[in-house]
C-alpha cells in the first residue's frame, strides 16, 4: 500500500513542535450519503472509528457529516478536501474506474466479507498499478452481497424480466440489464424508493439489504434471485492525501496500520449483517415473496451472463491488467476465506 506523504509545511510544523503535535487531538470528518440508519452509517463507520480512536489513544476520531454532496460527487469532494473521508460506488461515474469491474462481476461464489477481502488482495496484486483512484489515497475496497431483483409485479421467470423499467445502478449491472432485455434507469441509491414509488422504475437491482435500508419491503415487495447474484456492486473508501498532516508522526503510522484488508473486511461484513436485517425484512412482511430461478433459468442466466463477463475482461486486459488471471484469484481467494 502506498505511504502517506506529509506536505513541506506540516513536516515542518511536527518538527518546531514534536511534543504538541504528538498531543494534539484531531477529528476527521467523514462524508456520507446513504441515510443514518444504513448500515454504513450505523455499523461500519462507527466500527473504523473506534478501531483509530484505539490505535491512537483517542488522540484522532472522526465524525459523520451528511449532505456534503450527492453520490456522485463524493470523489471530487475528497479531492477539494472538502472532507477528509468518503466512500464511493464506483458505477456512478461511468468512465472513471475499469479495473473495479472485476469484482462485480456474476458468478462468484461466497459472501460480502470474502469478496470484499479477496477484492483488496486483487487490488495489490493486480490493479493498483493502474492507479484509478488518483488524486487521493485508496483506503478501503468493498463489495455488498449478491445483486438481486425487486420488482413491483412477481417475476417468476428470467422472461419477465424483458421490457421492464429498472433502476441500476451502473457499471456491470447496466450490462446486465440490456442483456435481460430492461431500459435503465440510473439513480443514486438514496432515490429509488421515489423512483419506485412514483411507478418511474418496475424494478431495482439491489443487494437484499435494500429491503431493510431503502424500504423495499413498501415500494418493491417481490424479490427474484439467481444463483451467485446478478452483479456485485464495487466500493471504495477514500481519504484526503492531506488528512494525516493533522497528526504525529506516530498516530499517522498508526491510522495508516488500519488501512487496506482490515478496513475492506470490516466493511465486507457490515454488508453481510444489513443483508440479513434485508432478509428479515422480507420474511417479516407477508405480502413480500422471495422466488429462486429454476435450474433451467439459472442456467440460461449463466449463458446469457458469459457476453458481460468476456466483455469486462477484454476492457480491463486492454488497460494492461491480465484480467482472466485476476478473476481466477478473486475466486480463489473467495472460495479459501
Amino acid at each position: 500500500m502506498k505511504h502517506f506523504i506529509k506536505t513541506a509545511a506540516a513536516v515542518s510544523a511536527l518538527a518546531l513542535s514534536a511534543a504538541a503535535a504528538h498531543a494534539q487531538d484531531v477529528t476527521l470528518t467523514i462524508s456520507s450519503w446513504a441515510p443514518p440508519t444504513h448500515g454504513m452509517n450505523a455499523i461500519a463507520w462507527p466500527a473504523i472509528i473506534d478501531e483509530i480512536e484505539a490505535a491512537t489513544d483517542g488522540r484522532v476520531t472522526a465524525e459523520i457529516k451528511y449532505g456534503l454532496a450527492p453520490p456522485p460527487a463524493q470523489y471530487d469532494l475528497i479531492l477539494d478536501g472538502v472532507a477528509d473521508i468518503a466512500w464511493i460506488f464506483h458505477g456512478y461515474t461511468p468512465g472513471r474506474f475499469v479495473a473495479t469491474k472485476m469484482i462485480e462481476l456474476p458468478g462468484y461464489d461466497g459472501n460480502a466479507e470474502a469478496a470484499s477481502v479477496a477484492y483488496w488482495r486483487a487490488h495489490e496484486k493486480f490493479f493498483e498499478d493502474a492507479n484509478e483512484h488518483r488524486g487521493v489515497e485508496l483506503i478501503g475496497l468493498m463489495t455488498h452481497g449478491p445483486g438481486v431483483l425487486h420488482t413491483n409485479a412477481d417475476v417468476t421467470r428470467l422472461d419477465d424480466i424483458a421490457s421492464m423499467k429498472l433502476r441500476l445502478g451502473g457499471g456491470v449491472a447496466n450490462a446486465v440489464g440490456e442483456a435481460l432485455g430492461a431500459t435503465g434507469i440510473n439513480v443514486p441509491a438514496p432515490k429509488v424508493y421515489e423512483t419506485l414509488a412514483s411507478n418511474a422504475a418496475d424494478g431495482v437491482m439491489m443487494p437484499m439489504e435494500g429491503k431493510a435500508s431503502f424500504k423495499l419491503f413498501e415500494v418493491a415487495k417481490n424479490t427474484y434471485t439467481v444463483p451467485g447474484g446478478f452483479y456485485r456492486g464495487s466500493f471504495a473508501m477514500i481519504m484526503s492525501p492531506y488528512a494525516m498532516d493533522r497528526m504525529s508522526d506516530e498516530d499517522a503510522a498508526a491510522v495508516e496500520e488500519l488501512f487496506g484488508e482490515q478496513l475492506s473486511r470490516i466493511a465486507g461484513a457490515m454488508w453481510d449483517t444489513i443483508d440479513e436485517k434485508g432478509m428479515e425484512a422480507l420474511e417479516s412482511n407477508a405480502d413480500n415473496s422471495l422466488r429462486e430461478a429454476t435450474p433451467e433459468d439459472a442456467a440460461k442466466w449463466e449463458e446469457m451472463s458469459k457476453p458481460i463477463i468476456d466483455s469486462v475482461l477484454q476492457e480491463v486486459n486492454d488497460i494492461g491488467i491480465d484480467a482472466e488471471a485476476a478473476r481466477a484469484f478473486i475466486a480463489e481467494e473467495m472460495a479459501n476465506y
